[in-house]
């Protein structure tokens, strides 16, 4: 019994020892990485100031970089013009360049894109570094309107007395968005479960308020094939279009394969649960975001029966 107690705080020692190291190590790559992207978007700057280079530099860069380097990550034409804007949004804000390299590319890449001024983007930086949100909580953070809230309601930062930091998370999401590496672990964050168990739940109050037809049947309603468990986030049934209709709630942006796997449900629903006088099942994917192209290529290739629908 002694033995058991003193290997259980061995292993619990162990642990922590391996989830300190994850973090020091995605910190480090992390800074070095955005370093690197920081000094390419200003020598871009710079080379084109100086020489009177056009956009074609770009492209010209990332051809070359690739085909000197190999097939490497990260340096598509788009990514080295993201690199350039990162420069030029904060190269005048010496406070702010020296939160650069604390969050992930990724964050960057939203804040930049989806933000409208300086003070906004000092905020979800911020955030961020502190509340150690993943890529997916600050992007439902920034459609919430979480700067402009704190605004209205003059509300003063509490980041130290607030929320532990979720250090764990905030280390796999450094690197979740640019690369992969067995020894960090990248997994799902658990904020982001956490996240997602309570948009299920507000969603489907929602769409039961509205009372055209739809009756409730469960909350992640499991399919079985061949001894393994697959799990729909939400299944109603429409009285009038006498159907299943599936709800899968991604609380990031579109990712094309979510349109694949909506369709396996919808496979699987209407071959083991719908009656013989219903209609074919329909799938709705709820996403924080959608590139209507994407989608598109998404769904083209989908064939049959069952109808899909992306909303953001």
């Amino acid at each position: 019994m002694k033995l058991d107690k003193q290997y259980s705080v061995f292993v619990k020692q162990i642990k922590l020892d391996i989830l300190n190291a994850r973090i020091k190590a995605s910190r480090s790559v992390n800074k070095e990485l955005i370093k690197l992207y920081w000094n390419i978007g200003q020598k871009i700057v710079q080379s084109q100031n100086k020489y009177g280079w056009g956009e074609s530099v770009v492209e010209n860069l990332s051809k070359d970089i690739r085909k000197e380097l190999g097939d490497i990550a990260g340096f598509s034409s788009r990514n080295l013009w993201e690199m350039r804007k990162v420069y030029l949004a904060y190269k005048d804000f010496k406070f702010l360049q020296q939160l650069v390299a604390e969050i992930s590319w990724g964050h960057h890449l939203l804040i930049l894109n989806k933000t409208e001024n300086i003070e906004e983007r000092e905020f979800y930086i911020q955030s961020t570094i502190k509340l150690g949100w993943s890529c997916n909580v600050l992007l439902n953070q920034i459609k919430a309107k979480a700067y402009k809230r704190q605004l209205s309601q003059n509300k003063q930062h509490n980041f130290k007395t607030a929320l532990p930091l979720h250090l764990n998370e905030q280390a796999e999401e450094t690197l979740k968005s640019s690369y992969n590496l067995d020894f960090l672990g990248i997994k799902v964050p658990i904020l982001e479960r956490q996240l997602e168990n309570k948009l299920v739940d507000q969603i489907k109050k929602f769409i039961l308020e509205l009372g055209y037809g739809f009756c409730f049947i469960s909350n992640q309603h499991k399919l079985s094939l061949k001894h393994k468990d697959y799990y729909v986030d939400l299944l109603f049934y429409h009285r009038k279009l006498k159907c299943l209709v599936a709800i899968d709630l991604k609380v990031g942006e579109f990712e094309p394969e979510y349109a694949g796997k909506m369709n396996f449900y919808l496979n699987l629903l209407d071959e083991k649960e719908k009656d013989v006088d219903e209609n074919p099942s329909i799938g709705i994917i709820l996403c924080a975001e959608k590139n209507h192209i994407e989608v598109e290529y998404a769904l083209k290739g989908i064939t049959g029966t069952n109808k899909n629908t992306i909303k953001n």
